[in-house]
C-alpha cells in the first residue's frame, strides 16, 4: 500500500482549540514580553547572551501576523465568501475584540505619565512621552502614514496594521478562493516576493524594515501570506506524520540559522511551515491549560509593554536610591516578566473577557433578526 502524505482527496484536519496552534500562541506571545522586557535588563540580553534576544522582535511580529491571517481565514474566510458573514460584521467584529483592551491600556499609560509626574517621579525618558504622538496611537491609525504612535505603548503598531488587514480581509478572501489551493500557496509566496523586491527597488530596504508608520505595508504581504496557508490547508490533506516532523525540523532550523544572522526569507520559510504544520496536526486530546493560556495571548501583548514601564520605572527608582547590587537588579528584572504575564492573565479574566461577553451578546441581539449565521463549532474563538 503506498503511503500517501499530501492528497486533496482526503477530508482536512478542522482547526480546533487546544493544540499546537493555541500553544504557539502562547509561546510567542510569552516570547514578545521576553523582547520587549531584554533591553530593561541590567545588561540587556542582546549584548550579554546573543543578538537574537533584539532581532526576535522581527522574527515574531512576523509570526503574529502570518498567524492573524492564518486563523482568520479558517475561521472566517468560508463565511465571508457564501454571503453569510457581510464584510461589515466582519469588521466590526474584529475592531471590537481589540479596540476596548487597546484604549483602556492606553489611558491607564495616560493616568501613570502624569500622576508619576505630578508626585516628582517623572519618565527617564521623556521623549517617548510626547503628548503629539498620542491622538494617532489612541485612534490606531498610526500604521497608515499618519503622524503618531512613537513612544507611549508604541508595539501597538501592529494592531494598527491589522486594522487595515481587517478592512482588505473579505476582498482578498473572494481573490484568494477563485484559486486552487497551489495556485493560491504560489500567489501568496510571489505576492510576498513581490512587495519585498518593491521596497529595495523603490526604498533600497527590505519590507520588513519599513518604517512603523507605514506598517500597514510591512503587515499586509504577511497577513495575505497566512490566508493563502490556511486556503492551502483546508484543500490539501496533509499526513500528522509528516506535519509533526516537518514543525519539529522547521522550528529546529528556524532556531539554527539565528545563530548566523537574521536570515530573513529563510526563517519566513520556517516560520510559515510551523504554522502550517501547526494546523494540520488534529487536535485529538484538547488541554484545556493550553486553550486557557491561548485565549490570554492578546492581553499579553497589548499589555506588556505598559506592565514595563510601570515597573521599571519603580525599579530604576529603587536602584538610585538603595543602590541595589547586581544580583538584586536580575532579580527584580526576572520578577518583571513574571509581573508581565500575571497582569495579563488577571486583565484577561478581569476585564477583557467581561468586557468581550457583553460584545458577544451585543452582535447576538443586534443578528437576532437576521437569517442564522453558519454554525462554526468551537472554533469561533481561536482567533481572540
Amino acid at each position: 500500500m503506498v503511503w500517501t502524505a499530501i492528497s486533496t482527496r482526503k477530508e482536512t484536519t478542522a482547526i480546533a482549540r487546544g493544540g499546537w496552534l493555541d500553544a504557539l500562541r502562547f509561546i510567542v506571545a510569552s516570547l514578545i514580553i521576553l523582547h520587549h522586557f531584554q533591553g530593561s535588563a541590567p545588561v540587556p540580553l542582546a549584548e550579554g547572551v546573543h543578538p537574537v534576544f533584539e532581532r526576535g522582535g522581527f522574527l515574531l511580529t512576523n509570526f503574529f501576523l502570518i498567524d492573524s491571517g492564518y486563523v482568520l481565514m479558517r475561521v472566517y474566510g468560508a463565511a465571508l465568501a457564501r454571503g453569510a458573514m457581510t464584510p461589515g460584521d466582519f469588521f466590526l467584529k474584529r475592531i471590537l475584540r481589540v479596540y476596548p483592551a487597546h484604549l483602556i491600556m492606553g489611558l491607564s499609560l495616560i493616568a501613570m505619565v502624569v500622576l508619576g509626574t505630578a508626585a516628582g517621579i517623572p519618565p527617564r525618558n521623556p521623549e517617548w512621552f510626547l503628548w503629539d504622538q498620542l491622538p494617532a496611537q489612541l485612534g490606531l491609525v498610526q500604521a497608515f502614514g499618519i503622524h503618531g504612535g512613537l513612544g507611549w505603548n508604541a508595539p501597538s503598531w501592529s494592531i494598527s496594521a491589522l486594522v487595515g488587514c481587517y478592512l482588505a480581509f473579505p476582498w482578498i478572501v473572494r481573490g484568494l478562493m477563485r484559486l486552487g489551493p497551489w495556485a493560491t500557496l504560489v500567489a501568496g509566496i510571489l505576492g510576498y516576493l513581490l512587495a519585498n523586491q518593491l521596497c529595495w527597488a523603490l526604498l533600497d530596504f527590505p519590507v520588513y524594515q519599513m518604517p512603523l508608520r507605514y506598517g500597514f505595508f510591512r503587515a499586509l504581504p504577511l497577513f495575505v501570506l497566512g490566508m493563502a496557508l490556511a486556503w492551502f490547508a483546508q484543500r490539501v490533506w496533509i499526513d500528522p506524520r509528516l506535519a509533526r516532523w516537518a514543525g519539529i525540523l522547521a522550528a529546529l532550523g528556524l532556531a539554527g540559522v539565528q545563530y548566523f544572522d537574521k536570515q530573513a526569507l529563510v526563517s519566513l520559510t520556517f516560520i510559515s511551515i510551523i504554522i502550517l504544520a501547526a494546523g494540520a496536526i488534529p487536535v485529538i486530546r484538547p488541554s484545556k491549560w493550553v486553550e486557557k493560556a491561548a485565549v490570554v495571548s492578546f492581553s499579553m501583548f497589548i499589555t506588556n509593554e505598559v506592565v514595563r514601564i510601570a515597573w521599571f520605572g519603580v525599579v530604576n527608582v529603587a536602584e538610585v536610591r538603595l543602590g541595589l547590587s547586581a544580583p538584586v537588579q536580575w532579580l527584580l528584572w526576572g520578577l518583571g516578566v513574571g509581573v508581565a504575564v500575571a497582569f495579563a492573565f488577571l486583565f484577561h479574566f478581569l476585564i477583557d473577557a467581561p468586557i468581550q461577553s457583553r460584545i458577544r451578546a451585543w452582535f447576538k441581539r443586534r443578528n437576532s433578526g437576521r437569517a442564522p449565521a453558519p454554525v462554526l463549532g468551537p472554533v469561533v474563538s481561536l482567533e481572540g
